[in-house]
């Protein structure tokens, strides 16, 4: 995994079996893979289910974007944003439930080369802007709309993994004592909810950023907010 440090245990699908508050800030220091390259978490976001949180995309229930969420704990939700980007998240609690964590930044623990390929587009990038914000960290990871659904937990899977297939592992788990917790970046609504989670310290961790209204102009008209899990 690029480094002795970080145990490749994976992840059991038990993890995830709770609500998003309780494991956004266990989900740090833990290392998220997909194929080549290697994420370890720093900065996590958790959203509620249909009608608790309003910054949440199934507060209003279930529909054919937001229908991963609705599924078993452990998989992906890869969503489309501003018609630019890609974000994910990890589906939490039963089946049905409709939670999850976003993905918010990480830091390339593997695969760097080919991380850095994906996000250089004509300057370089440094190690610690690699996976520095969710649209960055899906760009890292190669994470795309076709990836939407993908089951990140061996337990119980097919033997045989594809090498394109996502794994979450045990990686090594932040102390208790760095993590820090505030409000969510760039929501509009439920804006002081503390579920913002990361490692204090961490140069890989996103700023912290409020909500800002976007205005419409005759070019073109405002999507919203960036859309939370």
């Amino acid at each position: 995994m690029g480094s002795g440090e970080l145990s490749s245990a994976a992840v059991p699908r038990s993890f995830f079996d709770r609500p998003s508050h309780e494991v956004a800030p266990e989900l740090l220091g833990r290392v998220l893979v997909h194929g080549a390259v290697a994420v370890r978490l720093t900065e996590i976001e958790a959203y509620g289910g249909p009608g608790e949180d309003p910054a949440a995309h199934t507060y209003r229930g279930r529909t054919p974007r937001n229908a991963v969420m609705f599924g078993p704990p452990g998989h992906l939700y890869v969503y489309f944003t501003y018609g630019m980007h890609f974000c994910a998240n990890l589906v939490c609690l039963p089946e049905g439930s409709g939670s999850a964590v976003l993905l918010r930044a990480g830091e390339v623990v593997a695969g760097t080369e080919l991380a850095r390929a994906r996000r250089s587009a004509a300057r370089p990038v440094a190690d610690r802007d690699l996976a520095r914000g969710p649209a960055r960290l899906a760009v890292a990871l190669g994470l795309l709309r076709e990836h939407n659904g993908l089951d990140a937990i061996l337990e119980g899977s097919p033997t045989g993994r594809p090498r394109e297939s996502a794994t979450m592992r045990q990686g090594r788990p932040a102390d208790p004592a760095t993590i820090r917790s505030g409000p969510r970046t760039g929501v509009s609504t439920a804006k002081d909810t503390p579920w913002r989670f990361w490692i204090d310290g961490d140069p890989t961790v996103s700023p912290y950023r409020a909500h800002v209204p976007r205005r419409r102009s005759t070019a073109a008209t405002s999507v919203g907010e960036v859309p939370s899990s």
